[in-house]
């Protein structure tokens, strides 16, 4: 039986070490999170100034619909029809920013931003012609109004057309937020409040709202003009 000198030991014992840390160090390499990508956001991503528009920075929906808003922004700011009018709407807008950045860091913090987005992009849309031109480039639409059976104010709906879509609902004084949800049969956007769950879909021409405390609405859009 052969015995292991103390020199061998000796350099079992730097190569097993060896082994150790290079092994512990490729394993933390392996670990280490990859840095999230930065998008093109309408203010400057290499110092942002809230939490919230470091998540905008780093989530490609949120960063499309900053784009969009600032393009409404802009256009308002051009119609000297606007309602209200564009010195108003630079108070406004300003005022927007403010609320939008007191979304905190939690997990609550996207749906906050994505709300404050979309009920934004309603008001410029609905105040301003020149905000509602068929841009090419634009990710909006409407605000279109539906009359929806058992439903006495009309619906107006404005659509965010970004990856996942989210749609704005406002009639008398409720508003709601939806996102885009997955739908083999056509168009469908969900969420919930305090009241309940929504949902709103479009399969082909027929278009649907269901409400807290009620069943399935048809809804037809009013003609526009």
């Amino acid at each position: 039986m052969k015995m292991v000198t103390p020199f061998l030991a000796s350099l079992l014992a730097v190569s097993a070490c060896m082994t150790a840390s290079v092994c512990d160090a490729a394993t933390k390499a392996k670990a280490k999170p990859k840095p999230l990508p930065t998008y093109k956001t309408s203010f400057d991503c290499a110092s942002p100034q809230a939490s919230a528009e470091k998540l905008i920075c780093h989530d490609a929906q949120l960063a499309q619909m900053d784009l969009e808003l600032n393009r409404l922004y802009l256009l308002a700011l051009s119609d000297e029809h606007s309602v209200p009018h564009p010195d108003k709407v630079e108070i406004d807008q300003q005022f927007w920013i403010d609320t939008r950045n007191q979304c905190d860091s939690g997990p609550q913090a996207k749906p906050c931003v994505i709300r404050s987005y979309a009920e934004r992009a309603h008001q410029l849309r609905q105040g301003s012609a020149i905000a509602r031109t068929k841009d090419p480039s634009r990710r909006t639409e409407g605000p279109v109004a539906f009359h929806c059976a058992g439903l006495s104010p009309l619906v107006a709906a404005t659509y965010f057309t970004v990856e996942p879509g989210v749609v704005f609902l406002k009639w008398a004084n409720t508003s709601i937020t939806l996102n885009q949800v997955p739908n083999n049969y056509g168009t469908q956007y969900t969420g919930k409040d305090y009241k309940g769950n929504y949902s709103f879909w479009q399969i082909g021409d027929d278009v649907f709202l269901q409400i807290p405390g009620s069943g399935k609405m048809n809804c037809a859009a009013e003609p526009v003009g």
